[in-house]
């Protein structure tokens, strides 16, 4: 028998208190509650999704709230968990994990956050149980933070790409291009299944330079933390995270003067993306002359980047 949305979740004692919130009978009395989600995956070049997520758990004050069953959602051969040998026994196993947490803001807003891996199945399933907790819980808004590996260059800011579920959510941000089609992801799944359903969601992707993909770039983590407060209004700490992108931007600069080679494809890169910004008033993604990229151009960047991810997992 297939399982019900809300057999892939066990809300724990500590989402009473929301719980209590969302039912108060004015809803005038219920505060804007905010759902970031950060599902690690194949669309977080860079990890910078995850390590974002990471380090707002690691600064503010959280509860976990919610686990989701990854027994039912993630494919352990495909994502091969680690596990501890110690000489001649096995000691520990590292389970995946997909967890949802309350927050609270630097000033003390509360906001949650929905962390972990990437579901592999039953993508409907987790997907309706995860807008059956935003609904008892009283969201009012999905926050997606993603990466994508883009040709751009690490010397220049991170730009991003802005999606919602309507414009006015996302009005100040330019609109590049018309439609496409990608590869999907579960976080654009939420994003458009909450849209269906009445509930406002909105995101942002952080353009990784393609050469960096399979690294850490904190860089776009810092980025997506910068977006995520202002079109949320929830004032987050990144100083050490700035920190850690100013160190990650001393070792790629001395990694890639150490080939003439690597150093010429960043120059044209520069090149590229400066001959584009000075022409707008905006910044956004290249394509290899300097102009944006076409839906196809872009589709097959994203295939790339998980053909990429497949062959790496053999090895993980």
């Amino acid at each position: 028998m297939a399982q019900r949305p809300e057999d892939l979740v066990e809300l724990l004692p500590a989402a009473d208190e929301l719980l209590a919130r969302a039912e108060a009978p004015d809803p005038a009395t219920r505060p804007d509650l905010v759902l970031v989600h950060d599902l690690a995956g194949e669309f977080d070049a860079a990890h910078a999704g995850a390590l974002a997520g990471a380090h707002l758990l690691a600064t503010l004050p959280h509860e976990t709230i919610a686990r989701f069953d990854v027994d039912a959602l993630v494919d352990y051969r495909g994502h091969r968990p680690r596990m501890t040998f110690t000489g001649d026994s096995y000691a520990a196993f590292a389970s995946p994990t997909l967890e949802l947490h309350a927050l609270q803001d630097d000033a003390g807003t509360p906001f949650l956050l929905l962390h972990g891996d990437e579901p592999d199945f039953a993508w409907e399933r987790f997907t309706a149980a995860v807008l059956q907790i935003a609904r008892r819980l009283g969201v009012t808004r999905l926050f997606a933070m993603q990466a994508i590996p883009m040709p751009v260059p690490h010397t220049r800011p991170v730009t991003v790409t802005a999606h919602a579920t309507r414009r006015a959510l996302i009005e100040s941000y330019p609109l590049y291009w018309g439609e496409m089609r990608i590869p999907g992801s579960i976080g654009a799944l939420l994003e458009l299944r909450a849209g269906e359903a009445g509930l406002d969601a909105l995101g942002v992707a952080a353009h990784v330079p393609h050469y960096l993909a399979q690294a850490t770039y904190p860089a776009a983590s810092v980025t997506l933390l910068e977006h995520l407060s202002a079109l949320t209004g929830l004032i987050l700490p990144t100083e050490t995270m700035r920190e850690a992108a100013e160190a990650n931007r001393t070792e790629i600069d001395e990694q890639i003067g150490r080939s003439a080679e690597n150093a010429a494809v960043v120059a044209q890169l520069e090149e590229q993306f400066d001959a584009f910004t000075s022409s707008r008033e905006d910044t956004g993604m290249l394509g290899s002359t300097g102009d944006l990229p076409s839906g196809e151009e872009i589709g097959a960047q994203f295939e790339r980047f998980l053909a990429e991810q497949d062959r790496r997992r053999p090895g993980e």
